[in-house]
Protein backbone atom coordinates (compact mmCIF):
# COMPACT_ATOMS: atom_id res chain seq x y z
CA UNK A 1 0.00 0.00 0.00
CA UNK A 2 1.37 3.16 -0.96
CA UNK A 3 1.49 6.17 1.90
CA UNK A 4 -0.51 9.03 1.87
CA UNK A 5 1.08 12.65 1.38
CA UNK A 6 0.69 14.83 4.86
CA UNK A 7 0.73 18.60 4.00
CA UNK A 8 3.05 20.43 6.54
CA UNK A 9 2.16 23.66 7.16
CA UNK A 10 4.91 25.46 8.82
CA UNK A 11 3.79 29.52 9.53
CA UNK A 12 5.49 32.41 8.09
CA UNK A 13 6.93 33.55 11.41
CA UNK A 14 8.22 29.90 12.68
CA UNK A 15 11.09 28.03 11.43
CA UNK A 16 9.77 24.97 12.47
CA UNK A 17 6.44 23.35 14.05
CA UNK A 18 6.17 21.53 17.61
CA UNK A 19 2.77 20.17 18.07
CA UNK A 20 0.71 17.65 20.15
CA UNK A 21 -2.47 15.58 19.20
CA UNK A 22 -4.07 12.40 20.78
CA UNK A 23 -5.59 9.40 19.34
CA UNK A 24 -7.51 8.87 17.06
CA UNK A 25 -6.15 11.52 14.53
CA UNK A 26 -6.13 12.02 11.18
CA UNK A 27 -2.34 12.05 10.71
CA UNK A 28 -2.41 8.94 12.23
CA UNK A 29 -2.07 6.75 9.48
CA UNK A 30 0.88 5.50 6.81
CA UNK A 31 1.85 8.72 5.57
CA UNK A 32 5.19 10.47 4.35
CA UNK A 33 5.99 14.07 3.85
CA UNK A 34 8.88 16.10 2.81
CA UNK A 35 9.95 17.35 6.25
CA UNK A 36 11.93 15.42 8.89
CA UNK A 37 10.04 14.52 11.92
CA UNK A 38 10.85 14.11 15.59
CA UNK A 39 8.03 12.05 17.03
CA UNK A 40 7.65 11.38 20.70
CA UNK A 41 4.97 8.87 22.24
CA UNK A 42 3.49 10.13 25.61
CA UNK A 43 1.03 7.73 26.09
CA UNK A 44 -0.29 4.44 24.63
CA UNK A 45 1.53 1.58 23.39
CA UNK A 46 1.63 -0.83 19.95
CA UNK A 47 3.12 -1.38 16.87
CA UNK A 48 5.27 1.37 14.47
CA UNK A 49 6.51 1.51 11.09
CA UNK A 50 9.43 3.18 9.73
CA UNK A 51 9.74 2.44 5.84
CA UNK A 52 10.32 -1.40 5.89
CA UNK A 53 10.53 -1.48 9.67
CA UNK A 54 8.08 -3.18 12.40
CA UNK A 55 8.40 -2.62 15.91
CA UNK A 56 6.24 -1.97 19.45
CA UNK A 57 6.79 0.91 20.81
CA UNK A 58 5.61 2.13 24.28
CA UNK A 59 5.62 5.47 26.24
CA UNK A 60 8.83 7.33 25.44
CA UNK A 61 9.68 6.20 22.16
CA UNK A 62 11.36 9.11 20.16
CA UNK A 63 12.21 8.58 16.56
CA UNK A 64 13.81 11.13 14.59
CA UNK A 65 12.44 10.47 10.82
CA UNK A 66 13.65 11.85 7.22
CA UNK A 67 12.03 13.24 4.33
CA UNK A 68 9.66 11.61 2.86
CA UNK A 69 10.21 8.14 4.92
CA UNK A 70 6.71 6.58 5.24
CA UNK A 71 5.63 5.89 9.16
CA UNK A 72 2.93 5.22 11.09
CA UNK A 73 2.30 4.92 15.15
CA UNK A 74 -0.51 2.27 15.53
CA UNK A 75 -2.27 2.34 19.42
CA UNK A 76 -3.56 -1.14 20.89
CA UNK A 77 -6.65 0.42 22.00
CA UNK A 78 -10.36 -0.39 21.58
CA UNK A 79 -12.55 0.61 19.10
CA UNK A 80 -13.81 3.61 20.59
CA UNK A 81 -11.24 4.06 22.56
CA UNK A 82 -10.15 8.19 22.98
CA UNK A 83 -6.33 9.31 24.19
CA UNK A 84 -6.47 13.50 24.79
CA UNK A 85 -2.79 13.18 24.30
CA UNK A 86 -0.77 10.65 22.82
CA UNK A 87 2.53 12.29 21.79
CA UNK A 88 4.57 15.28 20.47
CA UNK A 89 6.12 16.62 16.93
CA UNK A 90 9.11 18.36 15.69
CA UNK A 91 9.52 19.15 12.24
CA UNK A 92 11.42 21.13 10.23
CA UNK A 93 12.45 21.42 6.37
CA UNK A 94 15.89 20.43 5.16
CA UNK A 95 15.83 23.97 3.38
CA UNK A 96 15.63 25.43 7.57
CA UNK A 97 18.68 22.67 8.60
CA UNK A 98 21.18 23.56 5.31
CA UNK A 99 20.41 27.56 5.89
CA UNK A 100 20.62 27.20 9.56
CA UNK A 101 24.54 24.98 9.15
CA UNK A 102 25.42 27.67 7.32
CA UNK A 103 25.47 30.74 9.46
CA UNK A 104 26.08 28.39 12.00
CA UNK A 105 28.80 25.64 11.19
CA UNK A 106 28.92 24.29 14.45
CA UNK A 107 25.22 22.42 13.73
CA UNK A 108 27.78 20.23 11.16
CA UNK A 109 27.72 17.85 14.18
CA UNK A 110 24.16 17.43 13.41
CA UNK A 111 24.63 16.30 9.83
CA UNK A 112 25.45 12.50 10.67
CA UNK A 113 21.96 12.14 12.84
CA UNK A 114 20.11 13.63 9.93
CA UNK A 115 21.86 10.76 7.64
CA UNK A 116 20.83 8.04 9.53
CA UNK A 117 17.15 9.79 10.09
CA UNK A 118 16.40 8.51 6.38
CA UNK A 119 16.20 5.10 7.68
CA UNK A 120 14.55 6.09 10.67
CA UNK A 121 16.24 6.53 14.01
CA UNK A 122 15.56 5.56 17.25
CA UNK A 123 16.85 6.83 20.39
CA UNK A 124 17.16 5.19 23.65
CA UNK A 125 14.63 6.01 26.56
CA UNK A 126 17.82 8.04 28.23
CA UNK A 127 17.56 10.18 25.54
CA UNK A 128 14.46 10.19 25.15
CA UNK A 129 13.58 11.50 29.11
CA UNK A 130 15.77 14.38 28.65
CA UNK A 131 14.24 15.69 25.01
CA UNK A 132 10.68 14.77 26.50
CA UNK A 133 10.23 17.66 28.91
CA UNK A 134 12.05 20.14 26.45
CA UNK A 135 9.59 18.88 23.66
CA UNK A 136 6.79 19.44 25.85
CA UNK A 137 7.84 22.74 26.92
CA UNK A 138 7.97 23.76 23.30
CA UNK A 139 4.85 22.88 22.11
CA UNK A 140 3.97 26.08 24.34
CA UNK A 141 6.92 28.18 23.79
CA UNK A 142 7.08 31.85 22.02
CA UNK A 143 9.31 34.02 20.67
CA UNK A 144 13.39 33.28 21.26
CA UNK A 145 12.55 30.38 23.74
CA UNK A 146 11.43 28.72 20.89
CA UNK A 147 14.53 29.17 19.52
CA UNK A 148 16.73 28.12 22.59
CA UNK A 149 14.92 24.94 22.80
CA UNK A 150 15.27 24.01 19.58
CA UNK A 151 19.02 23.97 19.93
CA UNK A 152 18.79 22.46 22.92
CA UNK A 153 17.25 19.28 21.56
CA UNK A 154 19.43 19.42 18.51
CA UNK A 155 22.54 19.26 20.76
CA UNK A 156 21.10 16.42 22.88
CA UNK A 157 20.08 14.32 19.96
CA UNK A 158 23.46 14.80 18.30
CA UNK A 159 25.45 13.94 21.40
CA UNK A 160 23.15 10.45 21.97
CA UNK A 161 24.69 7.43 22.20
CA UNK A 162 23.03 3.86 21.12
CA UNK A 163 20.90 5.57 18.27
CA UNK A 164 19.51 2.51 16.25
CA UNK A 165 18.55 2.74 12.67
CA UNK A 166 15.36 1.56 11.52
CA UNK A 167 14.81 0.86 8.02
CA UNK A 168 17.20 -1.55 6.16
CA UNK A 169 19.78 0.01 4.04
CA UNK A 170 18.42 -1.18 1.51
CA UNK A 171 15.39 0.87 1.45
CA UNK A 172 15.20 3.95 -0.43
CA UNK A 173 11.26 6.14 -0.42
CA UNK A 174 10.63 6.88 -3.64
CA UNK A 175 8.26 10.04 -3.18
CA UNK A 176 7.93 10.06 -7.08
CA UNK A 177 6.29 6.67 -6.83
CA UNK A 178 4.45 7.74 -3.77
CA UNK A 179 3.26 10.53 -5.98
CA UNK A 180 1.76 8.60 -8.30
CA UNK A 181 -1.22 7.91 -6.48
CA UNK A 182 -3.74 9.97 -7.98
CA UNK A 183 -5.22 11.19 -4.22
CA UNK A 184 -1.80 12.24 -3.24
CA UNK A 185 -1.49 14.33 -6.62
CA UNK A 186 -4.86 16.23 -5.25
CA UNK A 187 -3.72 16.88 -1.75
CA UNK A 188 -0.36 18.60 -3.37
CA UNK A 189 -2.56 20.48 -5.94
CA UNK A 190 -4.38 21.68 -2.76
CA UNK A 191 -1.11 22.33 -0.75
CA UNK A 192 0.09 24.57 -3.71
CA UNK A 193 -3.14 26.45 -5.04
CA UNK A 194 -4.81 26.69 -1.99
CA UNK A 195 -5.30 30.65 -1.97
CA UNK A 196 -6.91 29.32 -5.95
CA UNK A 197 -10.48 28.67 -6.83
CA UNK A 198 -10.85 24.65 -7.26
CA UNK A 199 -13.92 22.32 -6.87
CA UNK A 200 -14.06 18.81 -6.12
CA UNK A 201 -14.45 18.24 -10.13
CA UNK A 202 -11.24 19.65 -10.65
CA UNK A 203 -9.66 17.62 -8.17
CA UNK A 204 -11.07 14.30 -9.13
CA UNK A 205 -9.73 15.16 -12.78
CA UNK A 206 -6.48 15.58 -11.60
CA UNK A 207 -6.85 11.83 -9.37
CA UNK A 208 -7.96 10.30 -12.03
CA UNK A 209 -11.17 9.22 -10.07
CA UNK A 210 -15.18 9.95 -10.81
CA UNK A 211 -16.47 12.79 -8.46
CA UNK A 212 -18.33 10.00 -6.20
CA UNK A 213 -14.99 8.01 -6.08
CA UNK A 214 -12.95 10.76 -5.40
CA UNK A 215 -14.92 12.28 -2.86
CA UNK A 216 -14.66 8.71 -0.57
CA UNK A 217 -11.06 7.92 -1.37
CA UNK A 218 -10.34 11.62 -0.35
CA UNK A 219 -12.30 10.75 2.61
CA UNK A 220 -9.94 7.67 3.82
CA UNK A 221 -7.06 9.81 2.68
CA UNK A 222 -7.06 12.47 4.87
CA UNK A 223 -9.69 11.44 7.51
CA UNK A 224 -12.18 14.43 6.64
CA UNK A 225 -14.56 14.97 3.45
CA UNK A 226 -13.06 18.27 0.63
CA UNK A 227 -14.30 21.43 2.52
CA UNK A 228 -13.19 20.49 6.11
CA UNK A 229 -9.52 19.80 4.65
CA UNK A 230 -9.01 22.88 2.82
CA UNK A 231 -11.29 25.21 5.32
CA UNK A 232 -8.51 23.57 7.78
CA UNK A 233 -5.51 24.58 5.71
CA UNK A 234 -6.92 28.26 4.90
CA UNK A 235 -7.73 29.07 8.53
CA UNK A 236 -4.11 28.15 9.56
CA UNK A 237 -2.96 30.03 6.92
CA UNK A 238 -4.83 33.29 7.97
CA UNK A 239 -3.59 32.41 11.79
CA UNK A 240 0.09 32.84 10.49
CA UNK A 241 -0.77 35.89 8.54
CA UNK A 242 -2.42 37.17 11.66
CA UNK A 243 1.18 36.62 13.44
CA UNK A 244 3.55 37.84 10.81
CA UNK A 245 1.27 40.53 9.39
CA UNK A 246 0.40 42.86 11.76
CA UNK A 247 -0.39 46.03 9.47
CA UNK A 248 -3.22 43.66 7.27
CA UNK A 249 -6.93 44.00 7.95
CA UNK A 250 -9.04 40.81 8.68
CA UNK A 251 -10.93 41.25 5.84
CA UNK A 252 -7.87 41.54 3.80
CA UNK A 253 -6.48 38.69 5.74
CA UNK A 254 -9.63 36.47 5.24
CA UNK A 255 -8.51 36.59 0.85
CA UNK A 256 -5.22 36.16 1.30
CA UNK A 257 -5.76 32.99 2.84
CA UNK A 258 -8.15 31.81 -0.35
CA UNK A 259 -12.12 32.50 1.14
CA UNK A 260 -14.11 34.70 -1.15
CA UNK A 261 -16.26 35.31 1.68
CA UNK A 262 -15.69 37.31 5.06
CA UNK A 263 -18.79 35.74 6.63
CA UNK A 264 -17.60 32.36 6.01
CA UNK A 265 -14.20 32.85 6.77
CA UNK A 266 -15.21 34.54 10.56
CA UNK A 267 -17.79 31.42 10.88
CA UNK A 268 -14.95 28.91 9.79
CA UNK A 269 -12.24 30.59 12.12
CA UNK A 270 -14.77 30.47 15.22
CA UNK A 271 -15.66 26.61 14.68
CA UNK A 272 -11.91 26.03 14.34
CA UNK A 273 -10.33 27.66 16.79
CA UNK A 274 -12.82 28.68 19.17
CA UNK A 275 -12.14 32.42 18.90
CA UNK A 276 -13.65 35.15 16.54
CA UNK A 277 -10.81 36.47 13.85
CA UNK A 278 -10.97 39.61 15.78
CA UNK A 279 -10.68 38.38 19.38
CA UNK A 280 -8.14 35.87 17.95
CA UNK A 281 -5.75 38.94 16.89
CA UNK A 282 -6.67 40.87 20.32
CA UNK A 283 -5.02 37.78 21.97
CA UNK A 284 -2.19 37.73 20.01
CA UNK A 285 -1.31 41.17 20.91
CA UNK A 286 -2.41 40.73 24.75
CA UNK A 287 -2.27 37.05 25.57
CA UNK A 288 -3.47 38.09 28.75
CA UNK A 289 -6.25 39.67 27.49
CA UNK A 290 -8.30 36.22 27.06
CA UNK A 291 -10.93 36.73 29.76
CA UNK A 292 -11.67 39.93 28.12
CA UNK A 293 -12.06 38.52 24.69
CA UNK A 294 -13.92 34.86 25.43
Amino acid sequence: MKPDLEVVQIGRAESFKAWEHGYPFHTVRWHFHPEYELHHVVHTSGHYFVGDYIGNFGPGNLVLTGPNLPHNWVSDLAPDSRIPLRGRVLQFTEKFVHDTTALLPELACFEPLLKLSQRGALFTNVTSARVGPMLEELVHASEVRRIELFMSIIGTLSRASGVQALASEAYHPDPSGFMATGINEAVAYISAHLTEEFGETDLADIAQLSPSGFSRSFRRHTGMGLSQFVNRLRINLACQLMMSEETMSITDICFASGFRNVSNFNRQFLRQKGYKPSQFRSLLADPMGERKAA
